[in-house]
C-alpha cells in the first residue's frame, strides 16, 4: 500500500524563504513608493512656494514701475499745466515790440493798398 508521503521539510523551508523574500520585497517597494510620494509632496510644496515668491516679487516690481510712471506723469502734467497757465496770461508788449509791430502793420498796409513808402 502506498502511504502519502510526509511533507518535505527542505521544500517547505525553501517555499517559506521564497515567500519571505517576496513579502520583504513588497514591503520595501511599498516603503519606496511612500518615500517617493512624500518627496513629490515636498517638491510640489517647494514649487508652489517658489511660484508664490516669484509672483510677489513680480507684483512688487509692477507696483514700483506703476508708481514711477505715475510720478513721471504727474511731473509732466504739472509742467504742461504751468506752460498752459503761462500761455493764458496776456503778453504786454514792450516799447520796442510795439514799434516793430507798428512798422510791420504800416508796411503791410502799404503793400496791400499799393501805396509807395
Amino acid at each position: 500500500m502506498n502511504r502519502p508521503s510526509a511533507p518535505d521539510p527542505a521544500g517547505n523551508d525553501a517555499s517559506r524563504s521564497a515567500i519571505a523574500r517576496v513579502l520583504q520585497a513588497e514591503r520595501e517597494a511599498t516603503e519606496s513608493i511612500e518615500r517617493t510620494r512624500q518627496e513629490a509632496v515636498h517638491m510640489a510644496e517647494a514649487a508652489r512656494s517658489e511660484a508664490r515668491r516669484l509672483n510677489e516679487r513680480t507684483e512688487r516690481r509692477i507696483r514700483a514701475l506703476q508708481a514711477a510712471f505715475e510720478r513721471e506723469l504727474a511731473c509732466r502734467l504739472a509742467a504742461i499745466e504751468a506752460d498752459a497757465a503761462a500761455l493764458a496770461q496776456p503778453h504786454v508788449l514792450r516799447e520796442d515790440e510795439l514799434a516793430a509791430l507798428d512798422q510791420a502793420v504800416h508796411a503791410l498796409a502799404q503793400e496791400l493798398t499799393g501805396t509807395p513808402t
